[in-house]
């Protein structure tokens, strides 16, 4: 997915990547690299909603690893509590555009 040609992201699209990295119909892998078109580049001034930047900071390291284990740094109970947590600050920070 190349950001170049997209606009930056929206809450919607936030929600359905935690909501799917959850639900396993994506990868944290997927979902990591998603997010990662919008740092350290010229896409990440694209980003002018803070929820989308709290989300995009979220997504992008989902995959980390603990060691050579499997296990990742952030488990499913804290993405759910991510989710959770994206969820309030969207009710509590509406959009411009609402």
């Amino acid at each position: 997915m190349n950001s170049a040609h997209l606009g930056p992201p929206t809450r919607e699209e936030i929600d359905h990547w935690l909501s799917a990295v959850l639900a396993g119909t994506r990868t944290r892998d997927e979902a990591d690299r998603w997010a990662a078109q919008w740092h350290g580049g010229p896409a990440d001034n694209a980003v002018d909603d803070e929820v989308v930047w709290w989300g995009l900071e979220l997504l992008h390291g989902i995959d980390m690893p603990i060691g050579p284990s499997g296990i990742f740094l952030h488990d499913d109970a804290q993405v759910n509590h991510w989710l959770s947590e994206f969820h309030s600050r969207c009710v509590d920070t509406p959009r411009d555009d609402a």
